[in-house]
């Protein structure tokens, strides 16, 4: 086997160029996004809004502040916001369809868990847009959580 000096240089500058080629692609092609870039309508938030009022409401309360003293976490404002930094909309998913309704776990539609993931969205004043927040995971797990706009 014949190797030229120097080609493992080569090798690993290709690899790089590659890597960030693809870091590139990735930018230009929008599939890293965060909740600002107007994920969800507002149709599918009203539809959150009405499956969160039928399975979750009675635990986190009607405005979303859950409770303290029970341990329920706030569904809203800072200390959701913070809880959920940085994590993806695909985490949140996971966490609620796993978990809740506490009494009945996995027990929705993967439309209504969605459809409150964007009820949870618009709540926590994130923008809207113009095409619904996906149910398929690979795309959920595109869209971070962040607390501030770009």
């Amino acid at each position: 086997m014949f190797q030229r000096p120097g080609g493992f240089r080569v090798l690993i500058a290709v690899g790089c160029a590659g890597v960030l080629g693809a870091t590139v692609l990735e930018a230009q092609d929008g599939t890293r996004r965060s909740v600002w870039d107007g994920v969800y309508t507002e149709a599918q938030a009203l539809r959150g809004e009405r499956d969160y009022g039928r399975s979750c409401e009675r635990c986190h309360g009607v405005d979303l502040t859950g409770d303290p003293v029970t341990e329920v976490p706030a569904l809203q404002s800072a200390p959701f916001v913070e809880h959920w930094q940085g994590k993806t909309l695909k985490d949140l998913f996971d966490v609620l369809k796993r978990s809740m309704p506490a009494d009945a776990p996995d027990s929705l539609t993967t439309r209504a868990y969605v459809d409150i993931v964007a009820y949870l969205m618009s709540a926590n004043h994130f923008p809207s847009g113009s095409q619904e927040l996906s149910r398929e995971p690979a795309d959920l797990q595109q869209i971070r959580i962040e607390a501030e706009g770009k």
